[in-house]
C-alpha cells in the first residue's frame, strides 16, 4: 500500500497519454488507441483521470456519467503497481465524481475470469447484476457490476 498523499490522482491529460498507452498496452490483448482516450477527454461526460505515482502515471480510470447513472469504461494499474492500493484510490474518486454529477448507481463490466479485480469491485460495494456471454474477442464472458451511489452521499 501507498502511504496517504504518495498517489496523486487528477485528470487525464494529453501529455498523459504515451504512459496511458503503454500500461493499456501492457495489460490488454486488444488495447484502447489513443483516439480512444482522447475522445473520452474531449466527451463532457467522461472523466479520465491518472494516478501519478512519485512523479510518473501508474494508472488510471476512465469514468463516463450520465443522468442517474456513471459506468466505469476503463481502469487499469501498470502491472509492477498491482496490489498497492492504486486501483480503490481510483475507484474511490471515480465514485466521488458521479456523486458529484448526482449519479445513483456506477456500473463496470469485467471478465469472468478476472478473480482479482471482481473481489476488489465487490470489497467496494459493487455487485453482480448479469453475464454478459462471449462479450470480449476471445468470447469470454463479462460479468455486470453495479454499486449503487445512495447511500454513499
Amino acid at each position: 500500500m501507498f502511504a496517504p498523499g504518495t498517489v496523486d490522482i487528477r485528470p487525464m491529460t494529453k501529455a498523459d497519454l504515451e504512459s496511458v498507452l503503454a500500461i493499456e498496452q501492457a495489460s490488454f490483448s486488444r488495447p484502447w488507441r489513443y483516439e480512444h482516450f482522447l475522445h473520452e477527454q474531449s466527451s463532457p461526460h467522461s472523466f479520465p483521470l491518472v494516478a501519478v505515482i512519485e512523479g510518473a502515471v501508474g494508472g488510471y480510470v476512465c469514468l463516463m456519467s450520465l443522468f442517474e447513472e456513471a459506468q466505469i469504461l476503463n481502469i487499469v494499474v501498470a502491472p509492477h503497481l498491482r496490489g498497492r492500493g492504486i486501483a480503490r484510490a481510483l475507484l474511490e474518486h471515480a465514485a466521488a465524481i458521479a456523486r458529484e454529477k448526482h449519479a445513483e448507481i456506477m456500473t463496470l463490466e469485467v471478465r469472468a475470469s478476472n478473480r482479482d479485480a471482481i473481489a476488489l469491485y465487490e470489497r467496494f460495494g459493487f455487485f453482480r447484476t448479469g453475464i454478459r456471454p462471449k462479450y470480449y474477442e476471445d468470447a469470454e464472458d463479462a460479468l455486470l457490476m453495479e454499486k449503487s451511489l445512495q447511500g454513499d452521499r
